[in-house]
């Protein structure tokens, strides 16, 4: 038997091609699902089953179309009840396969209702379970993803989830799809795969002997969920169509017009699928490229939503006004997806050599296909630009009369650190809640985070509401307040 894990970092998940003896199982496959089957092709196996062990809110499946291309048997749990063909999966019911290979459902819900993990035998012997969003390395999966309301409820039922899992031989392999970097799971350890054993001598989630301190220790300090999550859900229970083409179509910068400023705030198709404002004139396509236009539920022509994805340093000496920045890198589709309107065409600049297949790929991880083409020449309509500071002039900067700090980073990154003075909104609350009133758009903005990275996202958009963007980069607000404190010191 052989395991193959395929990681994705930008979502924190992880995918399992299961072979034994010329037979492959495969577990929580994200949409584009050709890097699974090359790998089942590589090893000259055939896909048997394909296991989903609940109904996804970070991704969209691959699961429905793998088992379409192959023959593959399909399986679900029974109460997810999705809208396409499967085999339901109930608690304890075997599915047998050959060559002594059995793979046994374990319901385990408190990530969601119906998560189910799946333990593996081969020749009686358990040798391995997939726990999905259940018991992970170190930790648990959320329980409040779908809502306040049954967040406890959820928390409770998975005190008894971890504890069915841990009952089963320490040498069973812990195979979990959540883990460090997903905002499906409580927190994250580095490690991605592990025992039961290991589990039970170090996962502080199974020292918990009552429910209900369980679920105030996962209730207790809960992440930010991203806003795709709530399109990305249904799409899994009604089904997806295939992954498609990562080629995107080259635009040059005439076949593009000038229309109005995107508007902003919500709007009653949901929080998610308002325009990003802008303090200037932003691009669209024009109507030659238009043809069988994308329409919004209304009717209305969509306008584009323009993503710069080249390096921020790129970015910074220049970009297109109007155009949201999110350099490409590992967590480029889960900004994408967290900041932009869900179903939007999106118009990509990249830079010449740029390859545009892996911001497509992680764009349509997510379902949004709506990518219209790529621009890679700018010329002078780049006229946009901010700042990159080092800590060493950030932190002058600071000093100066009148400053302005905004810190973009996450609720429990400032609970950890905080300086004194910032005002304080987690990005993606820039595009739902608005730029915060005591920002002065006269005076630049300093912007921090941990690395640059968020704080050069944010600086775009805070030029769309007319901000003047200064970006700490390199460094973050932990390094800020160590350098005025020892400043502060001498």
């Amino acid at each position: 038997m052989e395991i193959v894990s395929f990681r994705t970092p930008g979502l924190g998940d992880q995918t399992y091609l299961l072979t034994h003896a010329g037979r492959a199982v495969l577990v929580d496959p994200q949409r584009d699902i050709e890097r699974f089957l090359d790998a089942a092709a590589e090893r000259d196996v055939q896909l048997r089953f394909v296991l989903e062990t609940h109904l996804h809110n970070d991704y969209v499946s691959g699961g429905e179309q793998a088992a379409v291309r192959t023959g593959a048997e399909l399986v679900l749990p029974a109460a997810a009840a999705p809208a396409y063909r499967h085999t339901p999966a109930f608690h304890l019911e075997d599915i047998p396969a050959e060559d002594g290979l059995v793979i046994r459902p374990i319901h385990t819900p408190g990530h969601t209702p119906e998560h189910t993990s799946y333990l593996v035998l081969i020749d009686g012997e358990p040798v391995a379970v997939f726990s999905g969003g259940s018991l992970l390395v170190a930790s648990a999966g959320r329980p409040d993803l779908l809502g306040p309301a049954r967040a406890r409820t959820l928390a409770r039922l998975q005190h008894g989830s971890l504890r069915r899992l841990a009952a089963l031989p320490p040498e069973v392999g812990l195979f979990p799809t959540h883990g460090e970097g997903s905002f499906c799971s409580v927190s994250g350890a580095g490690r991605h795969t592990s025992t039961i054993g290991d589990e039970i001598a170090g996962n502080p989630m199974l020292a918990y002997d009552d429910p209900d301190r369980l679920a105030d220790e996962l209730l207790a300090a809960p992440l930010p969920i991203p806003a795709f999550y709530q399109h990305v859900g249904p799409a899994n229970m009604y089904g997806v169509p295939p992954m498609p083409p990562v080629a995107v179509p080259e635009l040059s910068l005439p076949e593009l017009s000038l229309s109005e400023p995107f508007s902003s705030g919500p709007s009653a198709s949901g929080p998610f699928a308002s325009e990003l404002s802008s303090s200037g004139p932003a691009i669209s396509v024009s109507r030659a490229e238009r043809n069988g236009e994308a329409r919004g539920a209304g009717g209305a022509l969509d306008e584009p939503v323009v993503v710069d994805i080249r390096p921020r340093a790129v970015q910074a000496a220049g970009y297109l006004p109007g155009a949201v920045g999110i350099a490409l890198g590992d967590d480029f589709g889960s900004w994408a997806g967290w900041l932009l309107p869900y179903e939007a065409p999106i118009v990509l600049v990249a830079g010449p050599e740029q390859d545009v297949a892996e911001a497509r790929t992680q764009l349509a991880r997510l379902g949004m296909d709506a990518v219209r083409g790529v621009v890679r020449d700018l010329g002078a309509a780049a006229t946009a630009t901010f700042e990159l500071l080092d800590l060493a002039t950030f932190t002058a900067r600071l000093d100066e009369p009148g400053a302005q700090l905004l810190d973009v980073r996450m609720p429990s990154e400032r609970a950890a650190v905080r300086l004194e003075g910032a005002v304080e909104r987690f990005l993606p609350d820039l595009v739902a809640d608005g730029v915060p009133d005591r920002l002065d758009r006269e005076r630049p903005v300093l912007v921090a985070c941990r690395s640059g990275r968020r704080a050069a996202i944010a600086a775009t958009l805070l030029a769309r509401e007319g901000y003047r963007a200064a970006v700490l980069d390199g460094a973050g607000v932990p390094d800020l307040v160590a350098a005025r404190a020892a400043g502060d010191g001498r």
